[in-house]
Order: C-alpha cells, then structure tokens, then sequence
C-alpha cells in the first residue's frame, strides 16, 4: 500500500471511530435524558380527576359513628364490655385449659397470631383475621359462617380444633369463679347457674362481642389526605407522600381495586373469588362461602333463631333470603385494609407472605383460577415495579399509629357485688 492509500484508509478509520463515538455519545444523552424524566415522574404528585376524586372522598371520613349491635342487648354497655375483656383473656373457656381467644388474636400481633393459619388445640383451615372494626361488618369469618358477632365468638369456644368446649363447661367456669358469675349476674340480671347452659354460652358469647366492638383502628395518613381533599386544602394534601398519593391513583383508577375495597372500611363486606387456591391438603378443598352458607344458615345460634335480640327481626333478612348457588365455591369475605401492612400474611388461607407479594398477585393474577362466571371485574394489573412500590407505599399508609403493638387491655375492677359482700 502507498503512502496516499495508508492516509485515506487511516482517515476512514478514524473517521468511523469519530461516528461511533458520536452514536454512544448520543445514546448516552438519551439515556441519561430518559432517566431524568423518569425520575421526575417518579417524584411527581398525580393530578386526580373529578371521578378519582369523588372515588377518595367515598373512603371516609373516619371514624365511623359507633352504632349498637341490635341484635345483642348489651351491646355498648359498659359492664357487659369488662366481662367479655375478662373472657377474652381466660384460657378456663377451653377445658384443656390454655387456650382462649388470645391465643390466635394477640394484641401485640395486631390481634391476630401472624400465622398462616390459625392454630388452637390444632391447626384450622384458614388464616386467622385481624379483630379490628368488626362492628361494621354484617357477615363474619372469611367464609360469612356466622351473621352476628356474638355467634362468630361462640363458634370457636365449640370448635373442636379451637377451645373445644361446650356450653356445660362454660357454665362451670362461672361456678367455679365468683367474681365472674358477680359480673355476669350484673350484666344479664340472673346467675349463670340459675340459666340453661344454651342460653349461658349465647351470653358469654354477647359478653365477647360487646368487648370485641371495641377494638377499632384509628385515624390514619390517608385519612388525613381524604378529609383534606373532600374540603380542597391543597397545603395539607401536599403533606401526603408523592409515591402514596400515585399508589392511591391506581387503587381508585385503574387497578380498580376500590371497587371491593369500598368505603371507609375499605371493605365491601361481601365475597369474592381473587385466584387463590383452596386446596386446604391433598384431596380436601375449601370451598369458602359455599360451606359458610351452608354452616349459617342451620346453625341454632343464627339471626333466626329465639337468641336474637332485635324483636323485629329486620337484621335477620339478610339470612333469610340467603340462596345458595355454584358461584359461591371458592369465594371469600373481602378484608378490611385498615391496618394492613401490619397483619401479614394475608388471603384466607395465609400463603401470601407480605404486602408486595399481595400486589404483585394481582398484578399476575391467573385468570384461569377464577369462575367463568365470577369475578368480571378482576385482570391482571401488568404493575411496573415503580407502581408496586407506590401501590404498597399507599396501602402503608392505612395503619394507625400503633402499628401491630396494641395495647393491652388494663385489668377489671372488682365486681361492684361481689365487693360487697
């Protein structure tokens, strides 16, 4: 090759590296200009439209007004609330005797056990339930197996795998106490003993509920970001975190999760079937609302039945014109998301260990696990990670103050009777 050949093939060269430098340099730029528009998206506050607005404003306001149970006459009475307390912590309820409704709600575990599934003299089938704002709902357990909340404490003290007991024992726990039997004659008027045994374990059961009602979460971040945006205070909506407020626009827009997490509650109470399996071990199924209406409606303690203190019977009608159908397999109770980032693990059957991998089954929901004619409503979500970060940053923002700590109830006076004799 020539002197002349050798420049011109250097300068081609040179002039390719020249062209490859500029490519990468222009790569970089666009790289490096995606990135900050990325990351000022990410730190941006969605704008919300009138529909997402009025959808924000439906979760509140809370607390809700405390309302008696009508159907349980000593409900909200205080006396009535000190006896159930002491019931709750008394392991006596269970013959065996250390097992009591503490053992699967604890309220240093945000009154539930964090297991998978609960566990009392031996495992259950489903996960146990965190016991806040229970006086909202109208159906209870995941399956609705009880319609009021004094039957949903009486049916564990009979189950066989919880407390194990039966109303004779629990009348023998009174005789055996005088300060409790003191409690109870002052509640219902008449000593245990001097009842029959049906009616004494429907009353302690009253007892539990009227302490269980009680237990409700308190005001929260969101909450604050609600009442804010429901009088348009743009300074105290700015105080709400960026990535919660673009978490709450897909839990309102088009996750569209409001839709079974409604209300203040953030629950609409009612049964879905979300994809989870509800094989409880090989060749045993769960078949979730299917059985709870079964179990319900033939229980003697139900709505229907002598013990239901409501003379009119309106709450009953829900029970009675309860029909059972195929579509009910595999459905189960929607929770309340109060408090949820702290009550892990989660689904009726606790095979979901946090609160992300929650959203991410829905954002890779199997459509094939659902019923063909169930759940219309329900498709994946195809959440990016950034949006799962965000989804879970607003479901954060639902625990109260306490977080999974609560506190434990103080000790009962003495029976005001019982002292004075």
């Amino acid at each position: 090759m020539n002197a002349s050949a050798a420049a011109g093939a250097a300068q081609r060269r040179a002039g390719r590296r020249r062209t490859a430098l500029a490519l990468a340099y222009a790569v970089a730029l666009s790289t490096l200009g995606a990135l900050a528009v990325g990351g000022a998206a990410a730190s941006e506050t969605p704008h919300f439209s009138a529909e997402e607005t009025a959808r924000i404003v439906s979760l509140g306001p809370w607390p809700l007004p405390v309302v008696r149970d009508p159907s349980n006459r000593v409900s909200g009475n205080p006396v009535a609330i000190e006896l159930g307390k002491q019931l709750f912590f008394d392991s006596r309820l269970s013959p065996i005797g250390y097992i009591a409704c503490v053992t699967c709600h604890q309220p240093d575990r945000a009154w539930t056990d964090s297991r998978a599934r609960g566990h009392g003299l031996a495992d259950v089938d489903r996960n146990t339930q965190a016991l806040f704002n229970l006086r909202t709902q109208r159906w209870f357990g995941w399956a609705g197996t009880s319609d009021s909340l004094w039957l949903a404490s009486i049916r564990p003290m009979l189950d066989e795998r919880e407390l194990d007991s039966n109303p004779r024992h629990i009348v023998s726990v009174y005789r055996r106490d005088e300060e409790l039997a003191c409690r109870y004659r002052e509640v219902f008027g008449v000593a245990p003993f001097q009842q029959k045994s049906e009616t004494v374990i429907v009353n302690t059961g009253k007892a539990l509920a009227a302490f269980v009602e009680t237990l409700d979460s308190e005001r929260t971040a969101f909450d604050a970001f609600r009442d804010a945006v429901a009088r348009n205070d743009a300074d105290a909506q700015a105080l709400y975190p960026a990535a919660a407020q673009r978490g709450l626009q897909i839990f309102v827009g088009r996750g569209n999760c409001f839709m079974c997490h409604s209300g203040p509650n953030f629950s609409n109470g009612e049964f879905h079937n979300v994809g989870v399996r509800h094989f409880i071990a090989p060749g045993r199924a769960d078949g979730g609302r299917f059985d709870g209406i079964e179990q319900v409606t033939v229980n003697r303690f139900n709505l229907l039945s002598r013990f239901n203190d409501d003379s009119t019977g309106a709450n009953a009608l829900p029970l009675k014109h309860l029909v059972l159908e195929p579509r009910h397999w595999g459905e189960f109770r929607t929770p309340s998301l109060r408090n949820v980032a702290v009550t892990a693990p989660y689904m009726h059957n606790g095979s979901v260990a946090s609160l992300r991998d929650a959203v991410l089954h829905y954002s890779n929901l199997d459509e094939s696990r659902l019923h063909a004619d169930g759940e219309k409503i329900l498709r994946p979500l195809r959440l990016s990670d950034g949006e799962i970060d965000d989804l879970v940053a607003f479901l954060e923002t639902l625990s109260d103050r306490h977080g999974a700590d609560r506190q434990r109830p103080t000790a009962s006076p003495p029976c005001v009777t019982a002292r004075r004799r």
